[in-house]
């Protein structure tokens, strides 16, 4: 049976039939998700940071390749089970068929946690350049991320406020993603600004007292007598607003796969779990994708002009699907096979290893 028929036949099957169950309501949207689904999942995701953090990483230490690498697995099969409850379990509501919601979610998964590949190359620069020992990494890392689901949550419940009450709000995420997809494309790497000349970095050393000293895992400590903020928490500071910038392109790109609260929210969120891993395990050979830029360029592109042409052609979700996955991995497969020039010559900075 082909995955399509099989995505139809969930619906047609009592637990995939979700046409009859009116949509609910939270913070005043209509969404497929009743607040049930909605509670559950959040308790899901803070229980899932708590084992993180207080069981797994209770104490500081460089986390391996290995262990990055069954963690992105972890957060991979969630994903996908989480999709597969959407298309056989989950009593969603609304009109759209339980199939049809899982490949949005599946769609919108993949197109964040691509566009994550390049915030991750910044986190790079921000650690690197600050020198973050890599046995702190992780802490950043994680309440930054902690930081970045407070955001994109508010970024997509205003989002999606926008969307249901001004349909025309979709042209203008349209061209956002237009222009930055144009943008990334012709970017020039060696123009990449250091986090320490960024006026973020300068705001805060004029108005907060820093100190260039490392105090263990501490963002704060005291230095004769004075109450001082570690580079450890200038690089949480860093990692926020780059996350906050991203933001802008990324929650875009979704709503022109779904504009359902619910998918949105939880595509979004299991990306940004995933982060983290996601760091650890590609930190050592991110420059070797050189060329996935230019399909993260591509797809935004396209997303964009999905957008912008969304009253006029009607692109199924499973085409986009494909679009988006062949795209990447295009880029993935030629950055592979087309060595980067100058790749011998290794750019001050971006090694992970900067400090041991």
């Amino acid at each position: 049976m082909h995955p399509t028929q099989l995505l139809t036949f969930a619906v047609q099957s009592p637990g995939g039939m979700n046409h009859a169950i009116p949509s609910a309501a939270i913070a005043g949207l209509d969404t497929v998700g009743a607040p049930w689904m909605w509670g559950a999942f959040i308790v899901f995701v803070l229980f899932m940071l708590a084992l993180d953090l207080g069981v797994f990483h209770r104490s500081s230490h460089e986390v391996s390749f290995k262990e990055a690498g069954a963690w992105v697995s972890v957060w991979v099969t969630l994903a996908m089970c989480f999709s597969a409850l959407i298309a056989f379990v989950l009593p969603l509501g609304g009109t759209k068929p339980a199939g049809t919601l899982a490949l949005e979610f599946l769609t919108g998964y993949v197109i964040e946690l691509a566009l994550s590949v390049d915030n991750l190359f910044v986190i790079l620069i921000i650690l690197s350049s600050l020198q973050v020992p890599k046995a702190y990494q992780h802490r950043i890392l994680f309440w930054g991320i902690l930081g970045a689901l407070i955001m994109r949550a508010a970024f997509i419940f205003m989002g999606a406020a926008l969307v249901q009450k001004f349909g025309w709000i979709m042209y203008v995420f349209g061209a956002i993603l237009l222009y930055t997809g144009v943008k990334l494309f012709f970017k020039n790497e060696d123009d990449e600004a250091k986090p320490t000349d960024s006026k973020i970095y300068h705001f805060f050393t004029r108005f907060l007292p820093f100190t260039g000293n490392f105090h263990g895992q501490s963002f704060f400590a005291y230095e004769n007598g004075k109450r001082v903020a570690t580079p450890l928490f200038m690089a949480l500071i860093l990692v926020e607003f780059t996350d906050l910038i991203f933001a802008v392109d990324s929650i875009p790109a979704i709503f022109a796969v779904t504009t359902d609260p619910f998918i949105v929210f939880t595509s979004n969120i299991f990306a940004i779990l995933g982060l983290r891993s996601m760091f650890f395990l590609l930190a050592g050979i991110m420059d070797r994708f050189h060329l996935l830029r230019f399909g993260l360029a591509a797809v935004l592109t396209f997303i964009g002009l999905k957008l912008v042409g969304h009253g006029y052609v009607h692109i199924p979700i499973v085409i986009s699907l494909v679009v988006v996955v062949g795209t990447l991995a295009l880029s993935i497969v030629a950055s592979l096979l087309i060595p980067k020039k100058g790749s011998g010559a290794e750019k001050p900075g971006a090694s992970p290893d900067a400090v041991e």
